[in-house]
């Protein structure tokens, strides 16, 4: 963490501990124990020298100024508690507000370890039971924290304890427990800071409104101050047992912002891989889930925010000057807590559902029947209808293996969205040499006497068993790629359908596969009559088509799994329906496929103009057909 947020984290820790030990130090306008009333006057003077060395581009450095003299003046006065308390915690407030928000663990130690790490890091001074009767209490100035007093807990925040157990408190015997992996730090947090609230028990309907970000910021009283909807009672069970915080979310938006934050967390300490996979799996795993309902909602936020959740994962592959990272991921999270409100509190509607869900199967489907179908057509033109049981073979496996992967990733392995991407670039890019193979193969055969002489020497012999298996591969890789993902698509949708909407998911995926239905239909039964030159001219060109437009999806995909770099284009541009994106790798990647088409059938066109009138130009010795 650099030390400008380090230095704002330590002022909250103080503000904090005012608010909850001054009651120890003045009570009714009288000093009552002298150590405890000479530590709130340090650490208040403190807290100003502080606030004033604090050089913050955001600057709110005067409102602080303002706090910090205040609540020192509010001190030197010995003011009530309750005075004292809401000071402390306006100040607090304003310094939270300056900070990035905490990367909180995914889950804590199980019980049972947690017990055993207090035992031995922590029972010695503050007692068996947290009760501060540690056998070394009685040697210690100030005397060691009651953690089952409930009126300080109620003012203790757990990013404080865990503030404490991690840097110590100056001037007291609180030592500072860096040697503590971070998930045993949080731990003890959550630990300490429920033994002031084992009896209490969380309403589930409250506990719902109460995020865990919130929970670990602010103290239980502050927090039922700042959330109407929430009780007291709630949120001491939630202190009690937090666990049903850090239960798996489904959420995507929750799990980009968890995400995010951890990266950053995993920057500031210098461990820039982490970070960027982090920032990587933070798009992926989460964000593009719910890419398609908010396209519905606001195009322009879904690309804002697509174009700088990239550009955060160049800013996390390397140092960057103080509250870059910190700024950026700031401005990352106010987009998506704007997306969180249009996707939560404008329910979608079931236009915009029926729309959405019949986009997800065209979109998905529509490029994977174009080449089933070509290659349907060309076994059929070519007179080998036996080889079509491969290809449906290859297309039906995709189907089957494309849902059984889904399903094993929800419940039996972990397929991260890098490795999904990974899958679905690798997949296209095998797709586009085939078909780039495919189409000039065919482009050559345009000729009718070219095709009679080819059929009369080759179709017997290269149509084997191999080539037929090689169909059914790439029947299979082009469905498979696109299967996996619709699933995903559609599972995001379904978290924000309310059950009596469903009919529309539905009605949009019913006229999806009727309209793909009947295109393959239309494509089937018309593509066999046309003249074959004119057949395959088309084709080749369908195939050439669907080559650039997976080249860009596969370049996407890679990018996306940070795999490929992203080098942007002076201009911002999106033609998704083709798959160009405005950066140089696509950019090229797409045009590269068309120059090799271009090349390689320029030149076959050119070896082929000497004898393309008296038959077959690679084999001269097969006398000419007649054409079409």
């Amino acid at each position: 963490m650099n030390d400008s947020f380090t230095q704002v984290r330590q002022l909250a820790q103080l503000a904090e501990y005012i608010a909850v030990d001054y009651v120890e130090a003045v009570r009714d306008g009288q000093v009552i124990n002298g150590d405890e009333y000479q530590e709130m006057l340090e650490f208040s003077q403190l807290i100003v020298t502080k606030v004033s060395a604090i050089q913050n581009e955001q600057t709110r450095g005067a409102e602080l100024a303002t706090q910090a003299n205040a609540l020192q003046d509010a001190i030197q006065k010995k003011q009530d508690t309750e005075t004292i308390r809401q000071m402390s915690s306006s100040l607090r407030g304003t310094l939270l507000a300056l900070m990035p928000q905490s990367a909180l663990p995914d889950r804590l130690l199980p019980k049972t370890s947690i017990k055993q790490l207090f035992e031995n890091q922590c029972a010695s001074c503050h007692g068996e039971s947290g009760g501060g009767d540690g056998v070394l209490a009685a040697q210690l100035k100030p005397a060691p924290t009651d953690f089952s007093d409930k009126e300080r807990a109620l003012n203790r925040s757990l990013l404080g304890l865990y503030d404490a157990i991690s840097r110590g408190i100056d001037e007291t015997a609180m030592q500072a427990f860096d040697q503590l992996s971070e998930q045993e730090r949080w731990s003890l947090a959550f630990h300490v800071g429920s033994l002031a609230f084992q009896s209490g028990s969380p309403v589930a309907g409250e506990a719902s409104n109460v995020t865990l970000q919130q929970l670990v910021n602010h103290t239980p009283a502050q927090l039922a101050a700042d959330l109407p909807e929430v009780t007291l009672q709630t949120v001491q069970g939630l202190r009690a047992n937090p666990k049903p915080l850090f239960e798996v979310s489904d959420d995507p938006l929750k799990i980009t912002r968890d995400q995010l934050l951890l990266a950053q967390a995993a920057h500031q300490r210098g461990d820039y891989q982490v970070a960027q996979t982090l920032a990587v799996s933070a798009y992926l795993d989460g964000f593009e889930l719910i890419e398609n309902s908010l396209d519905a909602q606001d195009k322009a936020l879904r690309r804002s925010l697509e174009v700088d959740m990239m550009a955060m994962r160049q800013l996390m592959k390397q140092p960057q000057a103080a509250g870059e990272v910190e700024g950026a991921v700031s401005q990352i999270l106010i987009q998506l807590d704007d997306a969180d409100r249009l996707l939560s509190e404008s329910t979608l509607s079931n236009v915009t559902l029926f729309s959405a869900s019949l986009f997800i199967l065209l979109r998905e489907g529509l490029e994977a029947l174009l080449v089933v179908i070509a290659m349907v057509t060309v076994l059929v033109r070519t007179g080998r209808k036996d080889g079509l049981r491969y290809v449906h073979l290859g297309w039906v496996a995709a189907l089957l293996a494309g849902v059984a992967t889904w399903a094993a990733a929800q419940s039996l392995i972990s397929i991260s969205g890098a490795s999904r991407e990974v899958m679905e670039g690798v997949a296209a890019l095998l797709a586009v040499l085939v078909l780039l193979y495919v189409g000039i193969w065919m482009h050559s055969k345009t000729h009718a006497a070219q095709w009679q002489a080819y059929i009369q020497q080759h179709i017997n012999t290269h149509l084997t068993s191999g080539t037929l298996w090689g169909l059914a591969l790439l029947a299979f890789i082009v469905v498979y790629r696109e299967v996996f993902e619709t699933v995903l698509f559609y599972q995001a949708l379904l978290t924000q359908t309310a059950s009596t909407q469903y009919p529309s998911v539905i009605g949009g995926f019913s006229l999806g596969v009727a309209f793909l239905l009947l295109l393959a239909w239309v494509l089937a039964r018309y593509s066999v009559k046309l003249p074959i030159a004119k057949f395959f001219s088309i084709t080749t060109y369908l195939l050439l088509a669907l080559a650039f437009i997976l080249m860009g999806k596969a370049v996407s995909a890679l990018q996306e799994a940070a795999l490929l770099g992203i080098t942007p284009l002076p201009v911002s541009f999106e033609i998704d329906w083709v798959g160009v994106k405005s950066n140089w790798q696509g950019i090229l990647a797409q045009l590269s496929v068309l120059l090799i088409f271009m090349m390689v059938t320029g030149s076959r066109k050119k070896a082929s103009c000497p004898t393309s009138r008296t038959g077959d130009f690679k084999n001269p010795g097969i006398a000419p057909s007649k054409p079409d």
